[in-house]
């Protein structure tokens, strides 16, 4: 199944938001100042959000590859008659 770019596009956005208020809010909780936690919500996410989008597309791509199917035994109207064993070998 193709997936839209738009729809890449807005789980991307909402992932970044989402990203962003975390960020901040740990760093803050870390630091105690506005401008440090502001900083590190803008540098660290916007990478995280550039590798999401790249992730997703390529899950989207490689999931509708499927796999090659298994090699199946070669199967023809030839029957082979072997002679049996030697009845040593039952024993």
């Amino acid at each position: 199944m193709r997936v839209p770019l738009s729809l890449s596009l807005a789980k991307t956005g909402t992932f970044a938001i989402v990203h962003f208020a975390v960020a901040f809010s740990v760093a803050y909780l870390l630091t105690g100042s506005v401008p440090i936690a502001g900083a590190l919500a803008l540098l660290e996410p916007a990478a995280n959000t550039v590798a999401y989008l790249l992730h997703e597309r390529a899950w989207a791509r490689f999931s509708r590859h499927p796999a090659p199917p298994a090699p199946t035994v070669f199967r023809s109207n030839v029957r082979v008659i072997l002679p049996a064993p030697p009845r040593s070998w039952w024993r």
